[in-house]
């Protein structure tokens, strides 16, 4: 019976998924896909953190690897392949990973984090001077969007809203699938090991370095997507929409808001996070303050998330229920 649930509660969002661009319009349609590709983000985030215990304050610099690379070939190369410039984000992110690999699976802790903002700040500062490449503070923009040819079908123009919103959905969607099943093979039960206890792990014979290189290449790599489904949506890659500080702080809050160590936390808390920038814009010119003391609210008094106050909900639930059950059975 659950099984079916799932499968028809599945089947339900994607018929509504499928349906929405008609319902909403292209305001809302927008919105959307803008919350896909923080959910794949944020989940990018959520495997080195939830299940590496290894917190990252230079995620950034995958997101915007994946982004500019994507810029810069559209930009010089007009008429490449939609997604083979996906795929040479994705590369570029995962190669930037590859090389900081050896240095950052050496340390864990707070000076994983120092390492990675300071490496993220590195990237910043280089390709805010770099302007020969980047443009610098006016950053890459104008760049055509190739359409998508597939077979049988014909040529997709993505330049319609509609149009990119589903090539968006499916191959965020299909990210989102491959991440979770990477969580559910023996490789995740490894990481999830080294996170609770790497000195066992180490002593049952796997490769805690490597073990950890592999995955932050991972997790670079679906973070390197986002960022090239970013740079083809708002087509403008920027020094500050991409590489700031604030872009690596925002997919932690999300994970954080919706629940750290749950697949799912950081989609619902990315959902969360645009629900309120999008209802607080309308009256509010500070829309981060209002996003800073949300954080700082479930900091304090939700540390689970989301997922976390369902969790002790349906705890204390069925404890009364049980409860009530056994006062019920009492001669």
């Amino acid at each position: 019976m659950k099984r079916k649930l799932r499968y028809g509660a599945l089947g339900g969002g994607l018929i509504l998924a499928l349906l929405l661009p008609q319902v909403i319009g292209i305001v809302y349609t927008n919105i959307l896909v803008q919350f896909a590709i923080d959910a794949v983000y944020a989940l990018s985030l959520n495997l080195l953190l939830g299940y590496g215990g290894l917190l990252s304050f230079g995620h950034a610099m995958f997101f915007g690897a994946g982004a500019y690379a994507t810029a810069l070939v559209l930009t010089h190369l007009p008429g490449f392949p939609l997604l083979a410039v996906v795929l040479v984000g994705a590369c570029a992110a995962a190669f930037l990973a590859l090389i900081l690999s050896p240095l950052l699976v050496r340390v864990s802790g707070t000076a994983f984090a120092m390492l990675t903002l300071a490496f993220g700040q590195l990237f910043y500062v280089f390709s805010l001077k770099y302007r020969e490449v980047t443009r610098g503070e006016d950053g890459i923009a104008g760049f055509p969007t190739p359409s998508l040819s597939l077979p049988g079908i014909g040529t997709i123009d993505l330049s319609v809203p509609a149009h990119f919103y589903y090539f968006a959905l499916a191959l965020l969607a299909l990210c989102a699938w491959a991440m979770w099943f990477l969580t559910r093979t023996p490789f995740g039960s490894v990481i999830v090991g080294i996170r609770d206890n790497p000195q066992r792990i180490d002593y049952l014979g796997f490769k805690v370095a490597h073990s950890k290189a592999l995955l932050l290449i991972l997790s670079a790599l679906f973070a390197g997507i986002a960022g090239s489904l970013f740079a083809l949506f708002q087509n403008l890659v920027s020094v500050d929409g991409a590489l700031h500080v604030f872009v690596s702080f925002k997919p932690i809050m999300m994970a954080y808001i919706g629940g750290i160590g749950s697949f799912f936390g950081p989609i619902l808390g990315s959902g969360l996070f645009h629900l309120l920038e999008e209802l607080t814009s309308r009256y509010v010119r500070h829309v981060d303050l209002i996003k800073g003391v949300v954080f700082i609210l479930v900091v304090l008094f939700a540390p689970g998330g989301i997922v976390g106050v369902y969790r002790r909900a349906k705890a204390r639930i069925g404890g009364w229920m049980a409860t009530r059950s056994g006062e019920g059975k009492t001669p």
